[in-house]
């Protein structure tokens, strides 16, 4: 975490001049940023991910400060291209388009995919959902579980989709699985606000396309790393941004969870993490353009160039140059700087209580998300008087994702079968 002298962030600049990135007759709405320079609107504009091709993900529709959150706009039947993907068998899978609003509070919207199985609900009543915020972890607009689910395979599905099989499992259970593609449309990797906005109006789209069946469900989510991020995110929220929703939510659980990115500067930055630190930084900053202002021209380069839409396994791999972001900013002391204090604070949203249960799980040997991240997140909730518990599992970040799904799900599994949950806090 710690500065360079500043007259290298002055050397790199002079030696590299800043990219060109064009003037816009017009911003478009996405890259709109009140309060900024109409340059940094058109560097924001050239930051953001490239169109899929396939209007429903691209087009931001005109009259979005004239819906509630959670107003659907548009649906889509992908039955046909989400069954190979799910391995499990469904009765329909639909791409729902709705409402929602970004880390500033400015009218955005989302897409999340709900899926329906063939097998009976596994409890009286309404099916219960379970909501599985998968770690999407990439910047590219195809790189969502939402596009691949809606076209099929790709070079740009993420492993993740598919492994630990969570989706499948909770299918063949009974259980309706919606899947939100909690970046938002700027795939805003890692800004938990956003995500935590996407995935409660996903519930509330779900919900108003089938009431019945839908509208008074039980619902319980779930996310690991990047997914944990949406899922602590929602949880947080969701007394204050939707209310309505909290009886309804029985359980959440989250592993390996990022929980504070203060933390997470000492433990990823200029090691073999250091690709996805990277990109999530880039993430973020394209919901708070403010963190642009604080970049080199080198950096502008790579976040204007083809490399704003790289999924997950490319920016694993960057983690070979060992790149540390201190390279890539125009002050030399990027992380105590104002704006990085900022941003620890909101992200961390350490002043609100989940409304919802929390089962929350890290590896003992973390050495990337370290267990003291997870261990201060419980010790926050249970101070501001969450229901709790938590658990370490023997490895590191990757075995974890192994080590702690049977304990989850089987948590998960007794909460939308509607058995409270415990509470551990001391």
């Amino acid at each position: 975490m710690m500065g360079i002298n500043p007259q290298i962030p002055q050397a790199i600049n002079g030696v590299i001049g800043p990219p060109p990135y064009p003037h816009l007759e017009t911003i478009p709405p996405r890259a709109e940023s009140p309060g900024f320079p109409r340059r940094v609107e058109e560097l924001r504009e050239a930051t953001l991910p490239s169109p899929t091709g396939d209007p429903l993900f691209d087009r931001w529709p005109s009259n979005l400060a004239a819906m509630a959150p959670g107003t659907v706009i548009a649906v889509r039947h992908v039955t046909a291209t989400a069954a190979p993907v799910v391995t499990a068998p469904i009765t329909s899978a639909r791409l729902i388009k709705f409402r929602s609003t970004d880390a500033l509070g400015r009218p955005s919207y989302g897409t999340a995919t709900l899926i329906v199985p063939r097998a009976p609900s596994p409890t009286p009543g309404p099916r219960p959902i379970l909501v599985n915020n998968l770690p999407i972890d990439s910047l590219g607009a195809a790189c969502t579980p939402g596009y691949t689910l809606a076209h099929g395979f790709s070079i740009a599905t993420g492993p993740t989709d598919i492994i630990p099989p969570t989706t499948a499992l909770a299918l063949s259970h009974g259980y309706a699985v919606l899947i939100p593609d909690h970046q938002g449309p700027r795939m805003a990797y890692a800004e938990p606000i956003v995500a935590g906005h996407v995935v409660l109006d996903s519930v509330r789209a779900a919900s108003a396309l089938e009431p019945d069946q839908f509208g008074r469900s039980r619902v319980a989510m779930t996310g690991y790393s990047g997914g944990a991020i949406a899922t602590n995110g929602a949880a947080k929220l969701l007394g204050s941004y939707a209310p309505e929703l909290a009886p309804r939510f029985v359980g959440a659980a989250l592993g390996g969870v990022p929980a504070d990115f203060r933390m997470l500067v000492g433990s990823m930055n200029a090691n073999l993490a250091t690709g996805l630190f990277h990109a999530a930084t880039f993430g973020i900053a394209r919901e708070r353009p403010e963190i642009l202002t604080m970049a080199n021209n080198p950096a502008l380069w790579i976040a204007t160039s083809p490399l704003k839409n790289v999924c997950l396994i490319p920016e694993a791999l960057a983690g070979q140059t060992f790149m540390p972001m201190q390279l890539l900013a125009n002050v030399g002391d990027p992380f105590h700087s104002p704006v990085a204090e900022h941003i620890y604070r909101v992200t961390k949203m350490a002043d609100k209580k989940s409304v919802v249960p929390l089962y929350i799980y890290n590896g003992a040997q973390e050495w990337w998300i370290p267990a003291a991240g997870a261990r201060n997140l419980f010790a926050e909730q249970c101070r501001l008087g969450a229901t709790a518990v938590y658990r370490e599992y023997f490895g590191e970040h990757i075995t974890t994702m192994f080590t702690g799904f049977p304990g989850a799900m089987t948590w998960l599994d007794a909460r939308l079968r509607g058995v409270p949950a415990p509470n551990e806090c001391p």
